[in-house]
């Protein structure tokens, strides 16, 4: 974290510059009210009531969930795709169809079929994470060198043992990279469909706040979603670092 303290010290005149800027109303002070007005309705709304608390948990549960059976099923079929022709050439052209649709388009039809509960979100959150997990890992399983494959089979590793011992740990660079975007939009994704059709979640507690119009709240929840996506990005990095130890290579901190 020390070598990141100019990112930290910019973040934090620019918070001082919007405080300033609110305080002597060269920005509209209603629409922008002062931060500490919004931190001091951040810190009710977690510390005291815990209302924007209540409301993360379940987004949190819907984004780790979609996330999960993506990275559960893009992973293999990646491999899959990587290893073996006939699958790739099965699968490539409905993957290249659906890949490019916004998954925010999926979400009207998703209704149909699931209502607006859960199942729903899950689902949404899911396909817009399988994408990314399924063409890194494709595409780390075809950057392999084939010399490594070949000294595998020289030594008499079969193909399943290839798989696991040689091809996995050096696509997994690209795999990890691959779940990081996912993280990423997954977040996004889980915001959006909350908007649409939620009754809870942190992307519902943001629009019922701008409804009614307790603008502090709102600030209050969008800047928890960025210390959120912040805090999620940091803990994978830190397995990313455990994962790939063996490069020598350490995340910057």
């Amino acid at each position: 974290m020390k070598k990141r303290w100019p990112g930290f010290l910019l973040i934090l005149c620019l918070l001082l510059l919007w405080e300033f800027a609110s305080a002597n109303k060269l920005i509209d002070p209603i629409t922008f009210p002062r931060v500490s007005v919004i931190f001091a309705s951040w810190s009710k709304a977690v510390l005291g009531s815990g209302e924007l608390t209540r409301q993360l948990m379940p987004s949190m549960g819907r984004i780790f969930a979609g996330f999960g059976l993506a990275a559960i099923i893009a992973v293999p079929l990646g491999l899959l795709m990587g290893t073996i022709p006939l699958v790739y050439r099965l699968l490539e052209p409905i993957t290249e169809f659906i890949r490019p649709i916004p998954s925010s388009a999926y979400i009207p039809v998703a209704i149909l079929f699931l209502g607006i509960g859960n199942e729903m979100k899950v689902f949404v959150i899911f396909l817009a994470c399988m994408f990314p997990i399924l063409l890194n890992t494709y595409g780390g399983v075809r950057a392999v060198d084939p010399v490594l494959i070949d000294t595998g089979r020289t030594f008499g590793l079969s193909r399943t043992k290839a798989l696991w011992q040689i091809i996995l740990p050096a696509a997994l660079p690209n795999i990890l990279t691959g779940m990081r975007i996912s993280l990423g939009i997954a977040l996004i994704v889980a915001v959006v469909a909350e908007m649409i059709t939620g009754n809870s979640g942190i992307g519902y507690f943001i629009l019922d706040m701008q409804r009614i119009f307790r603008v502090p709240e709102m600030f209050a929840g969008i800047f928890t979603l960025g210390l959120l996506g912040f805090l999620i990005n940091f803990i994978f990095l830190r397995v990313e670092g455990h994962f790939l130890r063996w490069r020598g290579t350490s995340v910057e901190t």
